[in-house]
């Protein structure tokens, strides 16, 4: 479960367990509480039992393992795209044994993504720490999530000393600037009675030093790696392209490597004659059932149009984005 998986930034998934609870806005059309409820019987929400996977499951990490050791190459594994590994309702051994499994399988890089990021240290600790393997990434879907959840994405990162450390911007809901969130701190931002220093929360200027030209802000990336989608199924809302292609320049501006997974069910288009759809601001105003500009016109204006995930691709102004990590 599965091989060869159709997401576009994994080689494998695997769920060790499924069932989750909706924890924010980015769940609000969750693929995997409707393709779990509908197909396999598992209920979501708070209380409702998780599914632990069969054997023959568990099994699968160890054959990719093994062939990825015969090749010679490193697979990457998406683990538990119909849970959350660090969710407070799965019991805690069943935590420790997939880390066990995790560790038996030094070929396989496991990226484990959560919206529990404050979860992470206390259950990685219970379940005998973060396995070195590990690639640690966290679902952020507007800059509320941003600034509360990198942060402490950053300091696992130094803790753990995790290979790599990501973000899942998918659905992206609202424009995300990263420019402060992308490093460290500066190893300096400190002061003697170990208390962070003033800062300016309007810029994000700190008083420092000038190892970081007093911004507080150390220059070694803490994050390294952008993934960012826009939402589909039948409750989908539409990413603005100035969205996307923000997060695209603020990542090429930063060297983080940027993978555009989707547009979602909604993209752009130019628009022609006969062909239905709306007029969509940055700000998230939408413009319905109109072919023309509204009155006040304004080119950051993007039409959209509703065709249906395959169809809108993901190509961000005609051109395919893969970044990975190194």
């Amino acid at each position: 479960m599965a091989e060869n998986s159709k997401i576009e930034w994994t080689d494998h998934t695997f769920n060790p367990w499924i069932g989750c609870t909706q924890v924010g806005p980015g769940c609000d059309g969750c693929y995997a509480k409707a393709l779990s409820e509908a197909r396999l019987g598992v209920l979501f929400g708070p209380g409702q039992p998780r599914r632990r996977t069969a054997a023959s499951t568990w099994n699968q990490p160890r054959a990719w393992n093994r062939k990825a050791a015969r090749l010679g190459i490193r697979y990457r594994v998406f683990c538990a795209s119909l849970a959350d590994v660090f969710d407070n309702e799965v019991p805690p051994e069943w935590r420790a044994d997939l880390f066990q499994l995790i560790r038996e399988t030094p070929h396989l890089d496991w990226l484990l993504v959560t919206k529990r990021i404050g979860n992470v240290y206390k259950m990685a600790e219970a379940a005998g720490r973060l396995p070195d393997n590990v690639w640690l990434g966290i679902t952020v879907v507007n800059q509320q999530e941003a600034d509360r959840d990198i942060p402490k994405l950053r300091n696992l990162r130094q803790l753990y000393e995790i290979p790599v450390a990501f973000l899942s911007i998918e659905p992206m809901l609202e424009p995300i600037d990263l420019r402060l969130l992308f490093y460290h701190h500066c190893p300096n931002w400190l002061d003697d009675d170990g208390y962070p220093p003033i800062m300016d929360m309007s810029t994000g200027m700190q008083e420092c030093c000038s190892t970081c030209d007093f911004t507080g802000i150390s220059d070694e990336l803490a994050i390294n790696w952008v993934i960012v989608g826009g939402e589909s199924g039948p409750k989908a809302r539409p990413m603005h392209p100035d969205w996307a292609r923000s997060l695209r320049d603020q990542c090429a501006e930063a060297g983080v490597p940027f993978l555009f997974k989707q547009w979602g069910e909604y993209g752009p288009y130019n628009m022609e004659p006969g062909v239905a759809g709306f007029w969509f601001d940055p700000d998230g105003h939408v413009y319905q059932g109109s072919t023309h500009w509204p009155p006040a016109q304004d080119e950051s204006r993007a039409y959209m149009i509703r065709w249906g995930k395959k169809r809108a691709g993901r190509l961000l102004d005609g051109v395919r984005h893969d970044g990975m990590p190194s």
